[in-house]
């Protein structure tokens, strides 16, 4: 327990000498393999995981705990974990599934620190007459209604 709140602190006291970074997940595997993911309010670059793999590594005391340490950023096929994830995410298709297990995909819109707002656009039959109408409607989604978020990547 000494080794992770050694880690935690050393991963903090980086990332409060850059703001513009967060921490998206710690994990501190049984033969103490350390994964670090970031993201970034303007994404992470390679220099960014340097800086924080050097934060750790030179800080620590190898010869007290030996480790294998591993900084990456948080890819496209990470699920969005926090609302500074989703900011940084306004505009783009994401797809959520809901605790109920139903799937919604739309626009993200707008974020705040309890829900997320996606723009669902789909055709539906007109309630007079042949043929479809374009909706184009607002869905308020709460975080704890969130089982997982990912960003729809189209080509």
């Amino acid at each position: 327990m000494e080794f992770r709140k050694n880690i935690e602190t050393l991963l903090n006291n980086f990332l409060e000498t850059r703001e513009d970074l967060f921490l998206i997940d710690l994990k501190i595997s049984a033969a103490d393999d350390v994964t670090v993911i970031l993201d970034g309010d303007n994404g992470v670059t390679l220099q960014d995981c340097l800086d924080a793999s050097r934060a750790i590594e030179f800080n620590a005391d190898r010869d007290e705990h030996d480790f294998s340490l591993q900084v990456m950023s948080s890819g496209l096929s990470e699920p969005l974990a926090s609302p500074r994830q989703f900011k940084k995410n306004i505009g783009r298709e994401i797809e959520v599934m809901l605790q109920d297990s139903t799937t919604i995909e739309g626009e993200l819109d707008k974020v705040d620190d309890e829900k997320i707002t996606l723009i669902l656009r789909y055709r539906k039959p007109k309630d007079i007459g042949k043929g479809k109408v374009d909706v184009e409607e607002g869905k308020e989604i709460l975080y704890s209604e969130i089982k997982k978020a990912l960003v729809v990547v189209k080509f």
